[in-house]
């Protein structure tokens, strides 16, 4: 049990409110049923969202534990609130592609559902006033975000959770096209997985279905206005559900 009294507000983003507690090396973070696409230039509410990605996120944080991959993730507090280690997030997007599609075949020639082999992987500065834009090599020695041997440990971590929630997926008949981490460094300097890992953030098709729109089951419903979000990430949670055990619990 983890007794704690939640504190202000440290931040807030398009998904989640971030809060102190009175224990330092304790975060409290609420997940929202605000849905956005398009930088927020797109936004809904759908009830039920933000548990829904709570609840498997905090299933995946575990499994990637299993792993031995270094997440913030302590515990599930309530069903759309977790516990998180503090971290400084480092303002670089990981985007892993398994499957080209999306953004990327718009900017390559690269026809939509070419397989990756090996997977691509693109950093992003994240930064909504400018788009969020590609890091060339250049560009993130200039910023000067990530040492060198940073920046290896980051990609390092970003493949290993490739290589992990891949299989993962495979197994509950899910296809992990792309997804996208944030990390960041933990209060003893180690790099750690954070923010979340949902349907938010992962681009899940169902593999026994072919019909193009019919077997998303991830944010492209909201983006593209195919509705049946809320029960998409519901699908995706009952899978998760039946192939790992209960989260921890923070009550």
């Amino acid at each position: 049990m983890t007794a704690y009294s939640l504190g202000s507000l440290l931040y807030e983003g398009k998904a989640k409110r971030v809060f102190a507690t009175d224990q330092p090396d304790l975060v409290a973070v609420e997940y929202k049923d605000d849905a956005t696409a398009f930088n927020a230039l797109k936004k809904a509410q759908l009830a039920g969202k933000g548990e829904l990605n709570c609840q498997i996120s905090s299933r995946l944080f575990e499994l990637l534990e299993r792993e031995g991959i270094p997440t913030h993730y302590l515990s599930l507090q309530q069903p759309n609130w977790m516990l998180v280690r503090p971290v400084q997030i480092v303002p670089v997007e990981v985007v892993v592609r398994n499957t080209a599609f999306g953004s990327l075949c718009k900017q390559m020639p690269i026809e939509p559902g070419t397989p990756l082999d090996p997977p691509l992987l693109d950093l992003y500065y994240k930064d909504d006033a400018f788009g969020d834009p590609l890091l060339t090599d250049a560009r993130l020695q200039r910023l000067g975000l990530l040492t060198p041997e940073q920046r290896r440990e980051l990609e390092r971590l970003a493949m290993a959770v490739n290589d992990c929630l891949l299989r993962f997926f495979a197994d509950i008949g899910l296809q992990l096209v792309d997804f996208k981490i944030e990390l960041g460094f933990s209060a003893d300097g180690a790099l750690v997985v954070a923010d979340e890992i949902s349907p938010d953030t992962c681009r899940l098709w169902d593999q026994q279905v072919s019909d193009a729109s019919d077997r998303i089951l991830d944010k492209d419903r909201f983006r593209q206005d195919l509705g049946g979000v809320v029960e998409a990430y519901g699908e995706v949670l009952k899978r998760v559900q039946a192939a790992c055990p209960p989260p921890r619990s923070g009550k």
